[in-house]
């Protein structure tokens, strides 16, 4: 790996920029494929919900039920999951986490009632949690400073790839006959044995084993950004710094998770029932919305990768990229108050592309915190942040049923993550000021 010099204000490369192999890449395409089908097993009640709900007898707050469940599973999970991912092979962990939400996934077709529904939810929840703190795990360990949005960005754009593909899934298998709401389920959740066939065959044996580094969190670093050399005391310092940021992230992750999930859960309920779209069309859009998403997702890691091959520092990119999309997701306060017209889906689809470009670089920053913990940094974020939907679920499924209308929703949603953006400019900083230049940016 090249080596770096740091200035406070910015990095500067100094030597020639060795890349990262092409084998690397794919494996961030194999995280691709595992993103894909985390949301596959978990968008299929969503693009079904009016199906499940008639056959099932379910309300609003049913479905907000259903929600709660599913995010209080997923926090605990990702404590869980966090915990392992630091302690285990990821090897073989990866694997045995995804096989499990798969078999779940595929249980979840033979539910006959609202209970078993909520508990194929609840454990669905728990064993999809374990995504993100392999994923991320690993993109830290094979991937440079400067390379991790633009491969956060490819794994995380599985989730729009998995978003496109469940209404086509669901088109192609459920007609609207009574039970053929079961067969994405079945289908989809067979899947997830293809991909632990795949990921065994690629990964070699210590290949995701831990690079040693001194970041913040990691129980006795150095300097920041510099390599640990044997054991070193605690630095108040960095510690110091490393706790205003991780705060950061936890106002970051729960804004930009509650903007991402509600259009997640809510959108194709909200073009039907508010805005007369029919059932098809309202499945064509949501193929395009996470289609654009996708798109959005990718564009923001090589533009992060462009800012920084320009001289931007790493943190400067990951802001101007930031802010970009922050612009994009706030319109959702204009959706809120537009009736069904080509205006008011074209800006669904620009929220789409913001929403989802938002999570490379939050995932960026938090990969800045902790090499030796990241597991468990993932998986305590994920915690809050999974914890704060639940806790919000029930409520917005209460509150449609009272007013029957998603407007407010809708309004907050789009102005959340601009709140996530402020928490990054007053708490990402160390202690003279500078708004995180000393990051490293290799």
């Amino acid at each position: 790996m090249a080596e770096t010099t740091l200035d406070p204000s910015r990095e500067v490369l100094t030597a020639v920029d060795q890349g990262t192999p092409w084998r690397t890449w794919g494996i961030c395409g194999l995280m691709l494929l595992a993103t894909m089908l985390n949301y596959m097993d978990r968008q299929t009640l969503a693009q079904q919900a009016r199906d499940i709900r008639t056959q099932l007898g379910l309300s609003n707050e049913d479905y907000g039920r259903l929600e709660f469940g599913f995010g209080l599973a997923f926090a605990v999970g990702g404590i869980a999951t966090g915990y392992l991912a630091d302690r285990v092979s990821l090897r073989w962990f990866y694997p045995a986490i995804l096989l499990a939400w798969s078999t779940v996934g595929f249980l979840t077709g033979w539910v006959h009632n609202y209970r078993e529904l909520f508990l194929c939810r609840v454990l669905l929840g728990f064993f999809e949690a374990g995504q993100w703190p392999c994923a991320l795990a690993a993109s830290q360990r094979l991937l440079a400073p400067r390379d991790r949005p633009l491969g956060n960005s490819i794994l995380q754009s599985g989730a729009s790839l998995g978003a496109i593909l469940t209404p086509i899934v669901v088109l192609l298998l459920n007609s609207g006959e009574s039970g053929e709401w079961r067969r994405p389920f079945w289908v989809i959740g067979a899947l997830g044995v293809f991909w632990v066939v795949g990921w065994l065959l690629a990964i070699r044996p210590g290949e995701l084993a831990i690079r040693e580094q001194a970041l913040p969190l990691d129980p006795a670093p150095g300097a920041v950004g510099e390599p640990a050399e044997g054991p070193s005391p605690p630095n108040p310092r960095a510690r110091r710094i490393a706790i205003r940021r991780f705060l950061a992230m936890i106002v970051v992750v729960i804004m930009i998770n509650f903007c991402w999930q509600y259009f997640r859960a809510w959108m194709p309920m909200m073009l039907e029932e508010e805005h007369g779209y029919s059932r098809t069309d309202t499945q064509a859009f949501s193929s395009a919305y996470y289609l654009i998403a996708g798109i959005g997702c990718v564009a923001v890691g090589f533009l992060a990768k462009w800012l920084t091959g320009w001289g931007l520092s790493v943190h400067g990119a990951r802001m101007a990229t930031f802010a970009v999309c922050v612009v994009l997701t706030g319109l959702g306060t204009v959706a809120a108050i537009l009736p069904p017209s080509w205006l008011l889906l074209t800006i669904l689809l620009a929220i789409g592309f913001g929403s989802l470009g938002q999570f490379p670089t939050y995932y960026a920053f938090t990969q800045e915190i902790s090499t030796r913990q990241m597991g468990q940094v993932t998986g305590v974020l994920s915690f809050v942040t999974w914890v704060s939907w639940a806790l919000i679920s029930i409520p917005i499924g209460v509150w449609i049923d009272r007013t029957g209308s998603y407007a407010a929703v809708t309004f907050l949603a789009g102005i959340a993550p601009l709140i996530g953006l402020l928490a990054i400019l007053l708490l990402w900083r160390d202690d003279d000021g500078l708004l995180g230049f000393s990051t490293p940016r290799r």
